[in-house]
Parts: structure tokens; sequence; C-alpha cells
């Protein structure tokens, strides 16, 4: 039997060796690419990846034109819970199957969301301002808000979003959230319509995937209709928040705060507006990271290749593929 090929599209930031030697030593060849997160950037594709029956899948952009380059591939793996890089219609019109990766980081992520909106709420970042400059307590202008006088809003309530309920609710007022395809309370928060939930959250936290529907869900309009001096926290894509609208949020005061782990088009400039915008905190993309959901990022997405090439078919998938004989003998 040939060993079958797995083609690793991108090395984004995590080390894909594990994963790379556990397709080998279970009988793939494995070739890494350089491929970008644009698809009007040049992609050049390693010799011999058109015998790649798999890809697993970062940040690269994964359109129809690159699915017909690579006429084999049956199966995507992404390294991430989010799959909005893969041209979805192309892959189902070919019969391809993709498989996310969908609990490797839910603690980490709702873990960070939470640090967000906390020091984003007690002014952190003015605090250490503060103190970086030599001042004390009456060099301190901000006046926090007291947490259990608000009301936290979670637009999606998929795992993070209920496993963030968890952790917060004992902060807050009152918890609420808005999700299409959530229709039974869980965690004992209200469930709400979308205009309800926009209206009434002093803290508003996303935690929806990256459709069509949701690009720029978070526009001029949603802002208007929030709440006076609210906050802004986004852990999921940066292209569900309209840009300029979240500038003249700030601007206005409708917006008293941003806390983001994602902009639009990562790595943002260096020169970026938000970067250093007292009224926006900005990590780097990282609520994923611990030491415990770096094994699953690395690992998990190699496994979900063997499983396919083994059985032909995949579980629990984003998107179902046609079932194809095995590439791969099963496991002793």
């Amino acid at each position: 039997m040939t060993r079958p090929l797995v083609l690793f599209t991108d090395e984004t930031d995590l080390d894909p060796a594990p994963g790379r030697a556990l397709l080998e030593a279970a009988g793939c060849d494995t070739v890494l690419a350089a491929l970008p997160s644009r698809a009007d950037l040049p992609r050049e594709l390693p010799e011999g990846a058109e015998r790649a029956v798999a890809l697993v899948v970062g940040y690269a952009r994964i359109d129809a034109e690159l699915l017909d380059r690579l006429p084999k591939v049956g199966f995507i793996a992404t390294m991430s819970a989010g799959f909005d890089m893969i041209d979805r219609a192309a892959a189902e019109a070919r019969g391809i199957w993709i498989v996310n990766l969908t609990d490797a980081a839910t603690e980490e992520v709702a873990a960070h969301a939470l640090t967000l909106m906390l020091s984003l709420e007690r002014d952190l970042r003015g605090s250490l301002a503060v103190t970086a400059g030599g001042g004390w307590t009456d060099d301190v202008t901000a006046v926090p808000r007291r947490l259990s006088g608000l009301t936290l809003g979670l637009f999606g309530f998929g795992r993070i979003a209920q496993r963030l309920a968890q952790i917060a609710a004992p902060s807050f007022a009152r918890v609420i959230a808005h999700d299409p395809f959530v229709t039974a309370p869980v965690h004992g928060v209200e469930l709400v319509d979308r205009d309800t939930l926009i209206a009434q959250s002093d803290v508003l936290s996303l935690h929806l995937p990256l459709t069509a529907d949701t690009h720029g869900a978070i526009d001029g309009n949603a802002f208007a209709a929030m709440r006076p001096g609210s906050s802004l926290v986004n852990v999921s894509r940066g292209e569900l928040v309209d840009p300029e609208a979240l500038a003249a949020a700030l601007d206005s005061g409708t917006l008293r705060g941003a806390a983001v782990d994602v902009l639009h088009g990562e790595p943002p400039a260096a020169d970026h507006p938000l970067r250093n915008d007292p009224r926006v905190l900005v990590t780097p993309h990282v609520a994923f990271l611990s030491d415990g959901s770096l094994e699953h990022y690395t690992l998990d997405p190699a496994r979900n290749v063997l499983a396919w090439l083994r059985r032909g078919s995949a579980p629990r998938a984003a998107v179902t593929g046609r079932d194809t004989a095995p590439l791969l003998p099963t496991a002793g």
C-alpha cells in the first residue's frame, strides 16, 4: 500500500513536528508548505504535493483554486475551532470532509475572556501606567464600575460562552445570551433575542463563528443600540466587528473601552491604531494558549487525519464528505 501523503499547509504559531511525527509513525508521508493566509498572495506547493490526500490547516486560505491543484484531497483537519479559512462550498462540492477542533481550548478561551473583561472594568492598564510613571492612588483618574451591578451579555452561546457563564456569573448581576441555535437555558443564563442582548448588556462578549452572516455583525447600528458607557470583549474573530464603527463608538463614548484578542488581518501592522489606544486592551491572539491546550492543538489534527485514513469517514465532522475506502490499516 502506498504511503498516503498529508500536507501541512502552514506552520502558524504552533510546532507541526509532533503531528507530523505521529502521522509518519503510523505509515504516512508528510510535507510542510508555507501557504499564505491571503489568497491574493503567491502560493507555491512543495514538489509532489498533488498526491496529498489530506490537509492540516492553520491560517492558510483553502479555496477552489487551491483544491483544484490538490485533486486527491478528501479530508481537511484544522488546527483551530474556526474553519472560516476554508471555502466550505468548494469543499462540499468535492466531497471533502472538514473536521475542526471543537474543545481543545474551551477552558482557556473562557478564562481569557473573563481576564480581559475584568482587566478592562478594573482599568488595569490605567493603574499600571500610574505605577510605572511613579504615581500612586491620588494619580488615578478612572473610577471602575461595580461588577455586581452589571449585565454580562454573551453573543453566541456555544461551549466557550457556556463555560464563561459558569465562571463569570458569580461576579455579575445578570448574564444574558443570544444564540439562534440554543433554545434551552444553560447555567441559569437568560436567553434573549439579539436586540435585547445588545440593548441590555453592560459588557458584551462575542463568541460567534465567522460566517457570511456574522461578518461585521457588530457595526454602527449595533453600537448605536448599546448602552452608553458599555464595553466590548472579542475572543472570536476580528472580522465580527466593523473597525471603523468600533473607533467611532470609542470616540463618541458609546463604548467606555474594548478588550480584544483578535483583529482584522492578523498579524496587524505595527502601527495598527488599536495597539496603543489607551481605551483598548489588545492581546496577540493567545486566548487558546496553555500547556494543556498545546498538546491538543498540535496532535489532535493529526489524530483526526489518522481516524479518517483508517475508516474512510469522520465522526463529529463540521462538513460531511464522501465515505471512501480506508487508506491505512486499523491500528492494532
